[in-house]
């Protein structure tokens, strides 16, 4: 049975990270973009993984730009953006695409876990989050505009379980 813990990503500084490395921890992956509406949403992903990363949350941050492209930047322009503008501590990847024929093969594993509304498997915008219990597995997908501070109760249930 596939896991999320099958996948690679290339990190936004360059290399491959297995996300095996993760296993036992608690995932939240986010297709995110630095010129978006949400994109102040970068300030809660950080406050929620500051205050439950010693419980074993790891927020996943993966740029995109295939919404009105919204994150044109290079990788390195992007991390200084995160940086500089949010704080950004957590793992953040390389650019990739989460919909179409180039989508990442973690994103076409998400989106067929927990499809969206309709039972839609395509990620509608930037900010799309998936909740990844310890054993790898997506327990829940959660629109752009739901605020990372609006699942917290959700995190410590999968963090408790």
């Amino acid at each position: 049975m596939t896991t999320v813990y099958d996948f690679t990503a290339e990190k936004l500084e360059g290399g491959d990270q297995s996300l095996a490395d993760y296993k036992g921890k608690v995932l939240l992956i986010v297709n995110t973009a630095s010129k978006c509406g949400f994109t102040p949403q970068f300030e809660g992903l950080e406050k929620v993984y500051e205050n439950l990363k010693d419980k074993g949350l790891v927020v996943l941050g993966f740029p995109c730009n295939q919404f009105a492209s919204q994150d044109p930047g290079s990788n390195s322009e992007i991390g200084d953006f995160c940086q500089r503008n949010y704080g950004v501590s957590f793992p953040m990847f390389a650019k990739i695409d989460v919909n179409g024929s180039d989508a990442h093969p973690l994103y076409k594993f998400l989106s067929k876990e927990a499809k969206g509304i309709l039972g839609s498997e395509a990620i509608k915008w930037n900010f799309t989050k998936f909740l990844v219990g310890r054993d790898g597995n997506v327990i829940d997908r959660y629109a752009p505009t739901t605020k990372p501070e609006d699942m917290v109760k959700d995190i410590e249930k999968a963090l408790a379980g």
